[in-house]
């Protein structure tokens, strides 16, 4: 018995849709896609971004913060 044309490229979309659907539970129920943002994206934004040079906007503000003494409530 042959298949039509149509019946197999519909038979392969369905496989597709259907294997790409256990993919995404599969990530969904163990959370991986969290875990890849915990372990791999989140150490290397803050590696990256804890380097960086930053300027002291109090001391560029214009504000004289560092002018006068401390109050003495502040410890």
């Amino acid at each position: 018995m042959k298949k039509s044309k149509f019946g197999k490229i519909l038979g392969k979309l369905l496989g597709a849709t259907l294997l790409a659907n256990v993919v995404l539970f599969i990530v969904f129920f163990f959370d991986l896609d969290g875990k890849l943002l915990y372990y791999v994206v989140e150490p290397f934004l803050k590696k990256h971004y804890d380097n960086m040079e930053r300027k002291d906007v109090l001391k560029d503000s214009g504000y004289d913060v560092f002018k006068y003494e401390k109050a003495p409530y502040d410890m």
